[in-house]
């Protein structure tokens, strides 16, 4: 299965001068956890819920000054449209992230999060297998990710 057939298409990025609570009232907004963070047209980074609990919230930084750029998630990490779910998983569990961006010809068509391969896995077994090689291998899921493994597929 690859990776376009269940990435989510409308991907909603914020400016990287924006402050934190520009993004949070944008995340509220749209219902969303995460926002790509765009630099003169250019995907730079990603903020999610995550990054501003403990990067702004829990070391009682401002969100009206603090800016999303201060506490984005970078380099950008993607994925490509073409690829298959396993190879999302592999990079998702190898980088330590919830959540992969889906560029082609550079720019920005989709996303992908954990949730949706973890949704899928009962349809694709290789998924499984992928994970349980990972395990393996030493490349356990985070413990924020280990609750969604477990309950889609263990």
């Amino acid at each position: 299965m690859d990776v376009k057939e269940i990435m989510v298409e409308k991907v909603i990025s914020i400016r990287a001068d924006a402050t934190v609570k520009e993004a949070v009232k944008l995340m509220n907004e749209y219902e969303i956890g995460c926002l790509i963070v765009a630099e003169k047209r250019e995907a730079v980074g990603i903020i999610t819920e995550r990054d501003v609990l403990k990067r702004v919230i829990s070391k009682s930084k401002d969100p009206e000054v603090t800016k999303v750029s201060e506490i984005m998630s970078k380099p950008l990490i993607v994925g490509g449209p073409d690829m298959y779910v396993e190879d999302a998983a592999r990079i998702m569990f190898k980088r330590n992230i919830k959540k992969l961006p889906i560029r082609k010809n550079g720019q920005l068509v989709g996303l992908i999060t954990l949730s949706d391969i973890a949704r899928v896995a009962h349809i694709e077994p290789q998924i499984v297998k992928v994970i349980e090689e990972l395990r393996k291998k030493g490349w356990l899921p985070p413990k924020r990710m280990k609750k969604i493994v477990d309950f889609y597929i263990a």
